[in-house]
């Protein structure tokens, strides 16, 4: 054998999904129990060839993965896939003290993914889209993707046309597309304000490529038709680029197991609202007071809320809740609060909610690490954690959502003299 190459024995996979060699070698792409034909790959290892293969290798779905950074385990059996998913839940509670029952990695891919976001290049005058080179920084164009759901077909075509209608500037450019109801809906940014030219040119381009909407950094350019979300039955146009849960059965699967949790709760704050996901279906059976940063995302609940019938009272507030967290007077208000925060977690929201917050809290994660941390704070003021549920949305990624119902414990009063 060359003394450049070696071979490892897989022991473990990381957070990341790559295999782990006894020594601490890392190897993408290889499963524990496999021996490794590797080169040295920098800090890694490049696996060569799998010279002992393990029983839970499983045949790529799609001719790009190894090759394409978004998928991370297509090389793995189900069995595998689903432990590894989960055990990463667990890892993360056990390193912030939380003990609590995590139950079996649950698939809410759906149909599959109804948004995704191809990245351009433009070198010597030609553009280049596609994704992200697997541990890389140039693109891989692809012609399509397993993983998108029936309405991002023609998302990829669609992409490197718009890509083609601004070619000339010199930045990357990320291309978000959506599905919708009325169609695909893309938001481009990266490439700054368009000039008339390249405003008329994009226009062109929806109108060909027969889009619902399209805008850049969030400025619609044309609207053909309402790029409409159905969150439950209430229908609602999220901005452009605006948040939204990955799959549709994965969206559903977190209302559901939120509103099974919040039985009984007249008055409900959600908090991080979004354009509403939550928050709208919880406005059939409680009075719900909606918060996000995003003045676009609360206008479009707001709207979608007025134009619903049959629903409670529904307020809303912008406000940055990273800085200036719902507390005292505010939280007294409510039986229960939502929060359903970006990956950087609720942590000022959870020490506010551990001073003066409700009996109920349900907590909504999309970062495994940040929700253990909050879970600490709250279980730490006097909560205590039901049943962890993990819910696998992004398919063959290392991403899980997850899910948790947390209950104010009883003070125990102080007997007096007289029992």
């Amino acid at each position: 054998m060359s003394e450049a190459r070696r071979e490892l024995t897989i022991v473990a996979l990381n957070a990341r999904g790559e295999g782990v060699a006894t020594d601490g070698t890392v190897a993408p792409l290889a499963l524990p129990g496999e021996t490794a034909l590797t080169e040295a790959d920098g800090e890694r290892a490049r696996v060569v060839a799998i010279a002992v293969a393990s029983a839970d290798r499983a045949e790529p779905i799609c001719a790009y993965f190894g090759r394409c950074g978004g998928c991370a385990a297509q090389h793995m059996s189900a069995r595998l896939y689903s432990a590894w998913k989960r055990d990463g839940v667990v890892r993360a509670l056990s390193r912030a003290g939380v003990a609590a029952e995590v139950g079996p990695l649950i698939d809410v891919h759906g149909e599959g993914r109804r948004r995704a976001t191809f990245h351009a290049r433009f070198v010597d005058g030609h553009e280049q889209v596609g994704f992200m080179r697997a541990r890389a920084h140039d693109i891989i164009a692809v012609d399509a993707c397993p993983l998108f759901a029936p309405g991002l077909a023609g998302a990829i075509r669609s992409a490197n046309a718009l890509a083609a209608a601004v070619r000339g500037i010199s930045k990357p450019l990320d291309i978000q597309a959506t599905a919708t109801l009325g169609g695909l809906d893309f938001d481009l940014r990266g490439s700054g304000a368009p000039d008339d030219l390249t405003r008329r040119k994009l226009v062109a381009a929806a109108e060909r490529l027969d889009l619902a909407r399209l805008s850049v950094h969030g400025e619609t350019i044309v609207e053909r038709r309402p790029p409409e979300i159905l969150f439950g039955d209430v229908l609602a146009i999220p901005p452009p680029g605006g948040f939204l849960q990955a799959s549709e059965a994965g969206e559903r699967a977190l209302a559901d197991g939120a509103a099974a949790a919040l039985v009984g709760a007249k008055r409900v704050a959600d908090l991080f609202c979004g354009a509403g996901a939550f928050a709208l279906r919880l406005a059939r059976a409680h009075e719900v007071f909606a918060v996000d940063s995003d003045a676009a995302a609360l206008a479009a609940l707001t709207r979608a809320a007025g134009a619903a019938t049959g629903l409670r009272a529904v307020h809303a507030e912008t406000r940055d809740l990273f800085r200036r967290p719902l507390t005292g007077a505010e939280l007294a208000r409510f039986d229960a609060v939502l929060f359903d925060p970006p990956r950087a977690g609720a942590e000022a929201e959870a020490r506010a909610l551990v001073a003066g917050g409700p009996p109920l809290v349900v907590a909504v994660s999309c970062n495994a690490d940040s929700f253990a941390r909050d879970a600490r704070i709250l279980i730490g003021g006097g909560y205590e954690i039901g049943p962890v549920a993990a819910l696998d949305q992004f398919r063959f990624s290392p991403h899980v959502e997850l899910l948790a119902a947390f209950r104010r414990r009883p003070v125990k009063r102080r007997k007096g003299p007289l029992g």
